[in-house]
C-alpha cells in the first residue's frame, strides 16, 4: 500500500502564493511517483485537519512564517507525523537572519557585518555607512528588502503605518559582486548556481519568481578553488544550524576587477522554493535527480525528532 502524503501549502505568510505553486508542483510529482496525496491549504485549524486526514508523512511546502520558522514543525512533532525538511530549532534559527548569522559566525563561517535596528530608526537616518542592505529579520523571498546606495536618502517608506513586515530590520553591510546559491541534500553539497537578474538589477521578488526574471548559470564558473570553498561553506552552515533534508545557502562573492575577493554567506533557506523556476530542483537535476526523484527522496527521508 502506497504511503499517504499530506502536502502542506499556502498558509497566511507573505509567501503564500509561492507556497501554493511549490505545493502544487510537489503534489503532482508525488502522485506520479505513486504516493497517495492530499493537498492541504494550511489554516489555523491545521492540527485538526491533520488529525482528520491521518497522513503517513507531511511534505512541508510552506514558505515564510509558520511554515519555515519552527511553528508547523512543532505541530507535527506533537502529532508525531514524520515531516520533510528541517526540525523546530534549525527552522527557527535559520528563519531569524541575525540569530542564524551569530551561529554561523561562531562556527567560523564568513558573514557580513550587521545589526538589528527598528524600522522607524532606519527610516529617519542612516543606521550604518552606505552602501548597506535592510532586510526584515524574519521574512523570505526578498520581501521588504531595501538596498541603500552611496548618496541615497534614508528609506523613509520604512516608517509607513501599513508596513507589513514587522519592526525589526537587519542592517547589513552591502557586499558587492556575484549572487550565488548552493543546495545541500542530506550530507552532501550539490552544485552552485550564479544568479543574475535579467533586467540587470538585483535579485528581487520578480527576478526570483517571474518566468524569465533571472538568468541562472549552472554550474557557476570560478577561478581556483572557490567552487569547492562554497560547497564546503554550504555544508558547514547546514550542519551548524542543525538542518536536515534539503537546504539552500546564498552567498555573495566579490571577484570584480579591483574587488575585495570577499566571499560571505548571507543566509540558509530551510524551505527553498519548489516551483518551476526554483533553484533547488534545477540544481538537483544537474546532479542527476529528476523532480520526482527529489521529492521521493524527501518523503523517504522524512522523520520526527529532527
Amino acid at each position: 500500500m502506497s504511503k499517504h502524503v499530506a502536502v502542506l501549502m499556502g498558509g497566511w505568510s507573505a509567501e503564500r502564493e509561492v507556497s501554493l505553486r511549490s505545493g502544487a508542483a510537489c503534489a503532482k510529482a508525488l502522485e506520479a511517483e505513486g504516493f497517495r496525496v492530499t493537498q492541504i491549504d494550511v489554516g489555523r485549524d491545521i492540527a485538526r485537519r491533520l488529525a482528520e486526514v491521518k497522513p503517513d508523512v507531511a511534505f512541508n511546502a510552506l514558505h515564510g512564517k509558520v511554515g519555515e520558522d519552527g511553528t508547523i514543525q512543532g505541530v507535527l512533532e506533537v502529532l508525531r507525523i514524520p515531516y520533510t525538511h528541517s526540525g523546530v530549532l534549525a527552522s527557527a534559527l535559520a528563519m531569524h537572519k541575525q540569530q542564524a548569522k551569530i551561529v554561523m559566525a561562531a562556527a567560523g563561517l564568513p558573514v557580513a557585518e550587521g545589526r538589528v535596528v527598528d524600522r522607524h530608526l532606519a527610516a529617519r537616518g542612516h543606521v550604518m555607512s552606505p552602501p548597506y542592505v535592510l532586510k526584515p529579520v524574519c521574512e523570505g523571498s526578498s520581501f521588504g528588502v531595501v538596498i541603500v546606495n552611496e548618496g541615497d536618502a534614508p528609506p523613509s517608506h520604512l516608517g509607513a503605518e501599513d508596513w507589513p513586515y514587522g519592526d525589526a530590520m537587519l542592517a547589513e553591510r552591502f557586499v558587492a559582486g556575484r549572487e550565488l546559491t548552493c543546495a545541500v541534500m542530506g550530507d552532501k553539497a550539490l552544485d552552485i548556481i550564479e544568479i543574475r537578474a535579467a533586467d540587470g538589477g538585483w535579485y528581487d521578488y520578480n527576478a526570483k519568481y517571474a518566468k524569465g526574471g533571472s538568468i541562472h548559470i549552472l554550474p557557476a564558473e570560478f577561478k581556483g578553488n572557490i567552487y569547492q570553498d562554497i560547497q564546503h561553506l554550504a555544508l558547514e552552515a547546514h550542519k551548524a544550524l542543525g538542518c536536515r533534508g534539503v537546504s539552500r545557502s546564498d552567498f555573495r562573492y566579490d571577484d570584480r576587477p579591483g574587488g575585495t575577493g570577499e566571499l560571505v554567506i548571507l543566509e540558509v533557506n530551510t524551505q527553498p522554493g519548489m516551483t518551476e523556476t526554483s533553484l533547488v530542483p534545477e540544481i538537483a537535476a544537474h546532479a542527476g535527480f529528476s523532480f520526482g526523484e527529489l521529492v521521493r527522496w524527501m518523503v523517504e527521508e522524512a522523520s520526527c525528532d529532527r
